[in-house]
């Protein structure tokens, strides 16, 4: 009986997951719902979507299990476009100071992030979800352990403990 609840469990998770082709084929809108959700499935509480323009960078915010704040970034973009380093500009000064952020994150439907913007993000322990962690992320990796790959899969910058 146990095996069955948990492979029910599994085909449930499996029936939510989309292809990249069929996020691409969201609009900004239910694309935001859809981050939404994968942070709820990944255990994240008190999940709010901001759903206007205007939100200052908060597309969605919530908590991970372990209290941290996250504060979402969600742009969808063509996937041979790259996040400008404007877009990370705004996101940068608004994550922490205005919205108390502990995890910033920015996730984007594009391939990547522009030189300067991926810079901007791994100086600001801002966490850059390009396309191909969002895919992994789509189908079943944990949003904890895609925080680490942070763009490049090369970490982000610690601050030290005290």
């Amino acid at each position: 009986m146990g095996e069955d609840r948990v492979w029910r469990t599994q085909e449930e998770a499996r029936a939510h997951e989309l292809s990249m082709a069929e996020v691409d084929g969201l609009s900004w809108q239910d694309f935001e719902r859809y981050v939404a959700g994968l942070c709820r499935r990944d255990g994240c509480t008190r999940v709010a979507v901001s759903g206007k323009s205007g939100d200052l960078g908060a597309d969605v915010v919530g908590y991970l299990a372990d209290g941290r704040k996250l504060v979402v970034q969600c742009k969808k973009y063509a996937p041979h476009r790259s996040v400008p380093s404007e877009d990370m500009q705004k996101f940068v000064g608004t994550a922490r100071l205005e919205h108390g952020a502990d995890v910033a994150l920015f996730v984007t439907t594009s391939r990547a992030f522009s030189k300067a913007a991926l810079g901007l993000a791994l100086r600001h322990d801002i966490v850059a979800l390009h396309r191909d962690l969002l895919g992994s992320w789509v189908k079943g990796a944990h949003l904890e352990t895609l925080i680490p790959l942070n763009g490049r899969g090369g970490g982000t910058r610690r601050r030290p403990t005290a």
